[in-house]
């Protein structure tokens, strides 16, 4: 199947697929470190790869714009590399292109996520963006709702940064990520930290160097292609149900590039070939 970039297209071809897109997907990364092992363009690529995929499947009424390579990383701040935007600037960014892709007629948003980290600056920009540009705007983190491969893949009870998921994802959307001969487990350090993660009573800030001596989390030599596909593609899954359900798109016949029948195939929420 095809898919809509918006970075490969020109200003015709974006005029011709905006008579069926529905939905805009920006990719939403960061640029920081991941570890002795994983390129720190990490969290931008993963959320590019699944955007693109994510645009296939909901061909021809996804349009993936450029994707946002900063994010709110000041955690990281201290391991040499890591480039962080300010929350507000993140949202003064967001901002500028919905409203640049509205002006083009475009009126429903997904701000696609692979940094964590960005998790609580997007929640605040989908509700203010929403209600100051009369759009709609959905978040997602890119692969958290895969939880049937996560329970399998993922046995480390700390996880989520350069460890087994990430690196699992990385080998099957874009194993360039990898330094296989560099892998390491966490080499975690105790402290206050544990007592600010999610699920506890309180929470707060903390720098990732308070946990983690070599930057990352979790057990990456655990990693594996095979992990990450079930990951990924049960995310994707989830994302393109869910998203067919709000965009109302189960039912419709789309063109398909692979059976080349002019009007149509099987309805979008089956045919993922």
């Amino acid at each position: 199947m095809g898919m809509f970039l918006l970075t490969e297209m020109t200003w015709p071809e974006v005029k011709q697929a905006l008579n069926t897109v529905k939905l805009a997907i920006i990719p939403v990364g960061a640029h920081e470190q991941h570890g002795p092992h994983m390129k720190e363009s990490c969290d931008a690529v993963l959320a590019t790869e699944m955007s693109k995929r994510l645009a296939e499947r909901l061909h021809p009424f996804a349009l993936v714009t450029p994707t946002v390579n900063f994010g709110v990383s000041h955690h990281h701040a201290n391991f040499p590399g890591t480039i962080s935007l300010q929350p507000e600037t993140l949202i003064c960014v967001l901002r500028d292109m919905v409203v640049s892709l509205k002006h083009h007629g475009i009126s429903r948003f997904l701000f696609l996520n692979a940094h964590g980290g960005n998790q609580s600056t997007l929640s605040i920009a989908c509700h203010s963006l929403t209600r100051e540009l009369n759009v709609e705007i959905y978040y997602a983190k890119t692969t958290a709702s895969a939880k049937n491969a996560l329970k399998r893949h993922v046995k480390s009870p700390l996880y989520g940064h350069s460890c087994e998921r990430e690196v699992s994802e990385a080998l099957y959307l874009a194993p360039h990520l990898v330094h296989m001969d560099r892998l390491e487990k966490g080499d975690i350090r105790e402290g206050k930290w544990r007592k600010l993660r999610p699920g506890n009573p309180v929470q707060g800030t903390y720098s990732y160097e308070d946990m983690t001596a070599n930057g990352c989390i979790g057990d990456a030599p655990k990693a594996s292609a095979e992990a990450g596909k079930a990951i990924v593609e049960e995310a994707l899954d989830q994302l393109t149900t869910s998203l067919s359900e709000l965009l109302n798109l189960t039912g419709k016949k789309v063109p398909c590039s692979n059976c080349k029948k002019s009007g149509g195939c099987k309805e979008l929420s089956t045919c993922l070939s």
